[in-house]
């Protein structure tokens, strides 16, 4: 599974426009999206907030929105049960991305970075990623993260779950393989690829037997 080029309907893209908003805007106030649905959380007046915030400056994705939800709490009941924050259970967004504290992408990330690339069961696939993007945040891995949803194993028929671990500096050889020795340290034992955004960039998959994997550890 590579990323996905497909026109999404506006609805569901103003859906992961406006998750992303919230986690950065409850972050700021204090703890991430994912933390306080983990604990069950009652943020729905910060919800509330935010989601008004959002309707005012982006009237028409808000609009979009809530053409598939009866309210704001709808929207809020679905993602305390998960939706955008545990993979097996979104089903609005294709992938579930966490950056690193602090990081901010730029050209350069983008020409000189690259991932590692895991194939995860279904039947871990949450934990693996609650590992993975425990780990990002603690800057233990890379500059992100991002996992596959059912939203894309329904459109895909994947048996497996992907996740991408994203490094700054694909030259940086010792940064490359010190990430992938915590990967294996959180159970990650299966030999894996690291692949270059060059590639990604020129279209280059491993169809026919190709290799376009730069790393294998």
């Amino acid at each position: 599974m590579e990323e996905d080029d497909s026109p999404e309907r506006i609805g569901d893209v103003a859906y992961g426009i406006f998750e992303i908003i919230l986690n950065r805007e409850l972050k700021r106030r204090g703890r991430y999206l994912f933390e306080r649905v983990k604990d069950r959380e009652d943020f729905l007046e910060d919800f509330k907030s935010i989601f008004l915030e959002f309707s005012r400056e982006y009237k028409m994705l808000a609009d979009a929105l809530l053409e598939d939800f009866s309210g704001p709490g709808d929207i809020y009941s679905n993602i305390q049960n998960g939706e955008g924050v545990i993979p097996s259970k979104t089903t609005r967004m294709y992938w579930i991305v966490q950056d690193a504290p602090d990081f901010s992408q730029s050209p350069e990330d983008d020409e000189k970075g690259g991932k590692w690339l895991i194939f995860a069961d279904k039947t871990n696939s949450d934990e693996i990623w609650e590992k993975i993007r425990d780990a990002t945040i603690e800057k233990r891995l890379g500059i992100s993260a991002k996992v596959s949803t059912a939203k894309q194993d329904k459109k895909e028929g994947d048996e497996k779950t992907v996740i991408y671990v994203n490094t700054r500096d694909w030259e940086d050889k010792e940064d490359v393989m010190r990430i992938r020795e915590n990967l294996r340290e959180m159970g990650i034992e299966q030999r894996i690829g690291y692949k270059r955004n060059l590639e990604t960039f020129h279209g280059e998959y491993s169809d026919g037997g190709k290799k376009v994997t730069y790393y294998s550890a």
